[in-house]
């Protein structure tokens, strides 16, 4: 039979009445549905017959996300709506009654808050009239017994002012139905709302014959944990391993858990939260008010007949109606009035939850010590359904077994360096040769041998999906020792010259040597991981290794009481350019002797190593000459000094004179070949860059 679905999810009055419905068994909690994404699926059934009205009591904090995703299935009906007080049914209900809260603390407040309303008054005579007002009355009893107040009630009547004292009345109502209807409403609201945090939903449905009804949604739940028992044989060979896993789950929901049927998935799917219980008013334009004398003129944009008809498109039949700002306002205040809501929207049945989790899917029956697990693999999860009822209390905690089975796994020593630089961690290489994934979660390892069981160690297991390993580390190795060293180099692998610049590529190798100690007693197998280096590639060795996104992992088989060595290379190629003007005498030896690159490009930097010589010798040659005129330059001077310090017809002054008579031509001799050499220079120099500028 074709499953029919309705939705309705409709916050204002429904314009229904629900008087001639007839109240359906209570709604039972059958099914909840745990996601590690940190909701929840909780679905309810009922037994209906014919037109049926059903509560649902849920917390406040879970009204949007039920608001949201609410769905009711009923295969022979239709559901008429569901309908709960507003977030602040309060506030809005005083907003339209002519009292207010505090009326309502006692009779006399609520009498005097109403004063001009017609009463009726009963007890020892009938009274009718408008209430004037109550007041207070002190009255002293006898034999000096105390004080005591009461309240004295006036109306007025067609006889004129009467009283009566409240306190022996039998009866006072309100002459005006609706004003009394009022006071009803504004009481049986009051009620509700002493229940702050929690809210009722009541569902109706429209149908005939007895049928089950169901009721679900998904909601905020704690997120459920995974802890993982692993027991490993003593012996360094075994091959599998005993693995236990426990879910560990928390019931935070509000209500007990009567024998529902639990599902647990393991997965990361996309949830949001929206406040859709919350009321939104959209912010209008205020005009003011045109009163006579006053001119306000029309703001003309022009005339279109395309917006008219994309407007009327857009709003379709009735939109001059749906587009009222009182209605609008109306609706989006949640208010419990006679305004009927637009019909619910009918949206496509979802796959029912669970049933359809599990059909045309292999799954694997694990034991647990309450009863079975169907592990099921989904195509962006895991689920485990519990083949057994569960129990439990709101507020507490359960733990139950998901995975017990054997499991390939195999003892290795892992050397992180970032753990610890010299010894390697106790690990296992846990391989998944089941038909699901297995959850993330904490892994407490024992260890079996003939005495009986031993703890060893913690550790981490993340996300493992069927037919992938992880190795897991629960312990330090002190047993081996490891020495590590690391160097680097840099070879010229080629280069070329074009416009005055060599480009040329460069090999940069790393080179990282384990020196490696085995127990004296025992045989190992090791695995050596190295962060994987920007850019570089693994050359050595080039067997066995595993890549990862992070590391690379090397094995390493170890004799028992042996030391071994085990260098590994990786290395990258490095482009780079350099203005050949601009290199140093031995960089041009280096490059001319290089194999790397061609005999044209050799041949290139031994010319350019020559001109450069040249022009070298040529610049020191300026510099020498320059350096001696600096010389004679400063011996002139020393003489210029001592020539004003002796008599002029001395023999030492003429002897000044003849010295400065020589170093005057040594100058000029000098000035002309450092003019001589500066133009060689400039030769020189001029060559160089003719012949790099040819190149």
């Amino acid at each position: 039979m074709r499953n029919r679905l309705a939705v309705g999810l409709a916050v204002v009055g429904l314009g229904l009445g629900v008087s001639h419905l007839a109240l359906a068994a209570d709604l039972q909690l059958e099914r909840v549905m745990l996601s590690t994404g940190g909701v929840g699926y909780f679905e309810y059934e009922a037994t209906v017959a014919g037109d049926a009205s059903l509560t649902l009591d849920v917390p406040l904090d879970q009204v949007d996300d039920i608001l949201k995703s609410l769905v009711v299935f009923d295969d022979k009906g239709g559901i008429g709506g569901v309908e709960l007080p507003g977030r602040q049914p309060m506030d809005q209900l005083f907003r339209d009654l002519p009292f207010g809260p505090e009326a309502l603390s006692s009779p006399v407040a609520l009498l005097n808050a109403l004063q001009g309303s017609d009463v009726i008054a009963t007890g020892a005579r009938i009274l009718t009239g408008r209430l004037l007002n109550v007041e207070p009355e002190v009255q002293t009893l006898p034999n000096g017994g105390g004080t005591i107040t009461r309240h004295r009630l006036t109306l007025l009547t067609t006889e004129g002012l009467q009283q009566l004292v409240l306190e022996n009345a039998e009866a006072v109502k309100f002459a005006d139905p609706a004003l009394q209807a009022q006071v009803d409403k504004a009481l049986r609201i009051l009620a509700e709302s002493h229940a702050r945090d929690r809210r009722s939903l009541t569902i109706t449905t429209n149908g005939t014959g007895s049928r089950k009804l169901r009721v679900a949604y998904v909601t905020e739940a704690p997120l459920w944990k995974t802890s993982y028992r692993l027991t490993m044989p003593a012996a360094a060979d075994a091959e599998s391993a005993r693995l236990q896993g426990w879910a560990v789950i928390e019931n935070m929901s509000g209500q007990d858990w009567k024998d529902v049927e639990l599902t647990l998935v393991s997965g990361s799917p996309v949830t949001f939260r929206q406040a859709l219980y919350t009321a939104y008013y959209i912010d209008r334009q205020e005009i003011p008010v045109e009163v006579v004398g006053r001119i306000l003129p029309n703001v003309d944009t022009g005339a279109s007949a395309y917006e008219v008809a994309a407007e009327g498109a857009a709003l379709g039949d009735g939109a001059a109606d749906r587009s009222r700002p009182d209605r609008a306002r109306t609706l989006a205040a949640g208010a419990l009035g006679d305004v009927p809501p637009p019909p619910p929207p009918v949206l496509a049945a979802p796959a029912p939850m669970p049933e359809a989790a599990y059909k045309d899917v292999e799954s694997t029956i694990v034991a647990g010590g309450s009863g079975t697990v169907a592990s099921t693999e989904a195509l962006t999860q895991v689920v485990f359904r519990l083949e057994q009822p569960v129990s439990v209390s709101s507020g507490r905690s359960l733990s139950v077994p998901i995975v017990d089975r054997d499991v390939m796994a195999s003892r290795l020593a892992l050397y992180q360096p970032g753990v610890h630089a010299q010894h390697p961690l106790a690990s296992v290489r846990l391989t998944n040769d089941g038909d699901t994934g297995l959850p993330p979660g904490i892994l407490t390892l024992y260890e079996r041998d003939e005495r009986g069981f031993g703890y060893v160690g913690d550790a981490r297991l993340s996300v493992l999906p069927a037919g992938d390993d992880r190795m897991i580390s629960y312990a330090l190795d002190q047993k081996i020792r490891l020495d590590r060293s690391e160097s680097s180099d840099a070879v010229l692998q080629s280069g070329s010259i074009a416009r005055g610049v060599f480009n040329y590529s460069r090999v940069q190798k790393q080179v990282f040597t384990y020196k490696i100690a085995a127990p004296p007693r025992e045989d190992r197998s090791m695995v050596l991981e190295l962060p994987k280096l920007s850019g570089y590639d693994l050359v050595q060795p080039t067997e066995g290794v595993e890549e990862t996104d992070r590391y690379w992992r090397i094995p390493v088989a170890l004799e028992a009481g042996k030391t071994r060595t085990v260098e590994i290379v990786a290395q990258r190629t490095v482009d780079s350019t350099i203005a050949i003007g601009g290199l140093s005498d031995s960089q041009l030896a280096y490059y001319a002797a290089s194999e790397a690159v061609d005999a044209k490009t050799r041949e290139a930097f031994e010319q350019l190593a020559k001109l450069k010589a040249v022009q070298v010798e040529a610049d020191r040659k300026v510099g020498d000459l320059t350096g001696r005129m600096r010389d004679l330059n400063d011996e002139q001077r020393r003489l210029r000094d001592n020539l004003q310090a002796v008599p002029r017809d001395s023999d030492i002054y003429r002897r000044y004179l003849d010295k400065l008579d020589d170093q005057e031509t040594a100058i000029e001799t000098l000035q002309e070949e450092i003019a001589e050499g500066k133009e060689a220079s400039a030769a020189a120099r001029k060559a160089v860059e003719d012949f790099i500028a040819k190149l």
